[in-house]
């Protein structure tokens, strides 16, 4: 089934890794076949990888445009998620961290984002909206 993607006049999105402008113009896209794909914002550099939650977002998605290279990820993201887990309590919230560990290990990395999506959410809640994740929030 095609993916559509619908830009806005020099809207920028990622497709496996690459970084791609639309022109002056809006546009329509449809991807044929199966492709990592991520809107402007929805990616993250690393420098505002800040929380831990956002940590957690940012190693997902290496792993999610560039799967070829996702195992060389995984130890980072396993650092990065023994130390969420180690500081929260919630259940609905370690359930999720369960949830994203199970879809990195099976190779499901849009899955996993997904979940580091509502890590973010929480992360938000807990800080009192004070997270650089906060435009990862708005599409979660």
């Amino acid at each position: 089934m095609p993916f559509k993607l619908s830009l806005d006049p020099g809207e920028k999105f990622a497709i496996n890794g690459a970084v791609v402008v639309n022109g002056d113009r809006r546009a329509v896209l449809m991807v044929e076949n199966q492709a990592a794909v991520l809107r402007d914002s929805d990616v993250i550099r690393e420098d505002e990888a800040r929380t831990p939650a956002t940590r957690l977002y940012f190693v997902c998605m290496l792993s999610y445009l560039d799967a070829d290279a996702a195992d060389s990820h995984y130890p980072r993201f396993s650092e990065h998620m023994d130390a969420f887990m180690e500081v929260v309590e919630n259940p609905r919230v370690r359930l999720i961290c369960a949830q994203i560990s199970l879809a990195m290990m099976n190779r499901e990395y849009y899955r996993a984002l997904s979940g580091c999506r509502e890590l973010i959410e929480y992360e938000t809640l807990i800080l009192g909206g004070a997270d650089d994740g906060q435009r990862l929030q708005s599409r979660a």
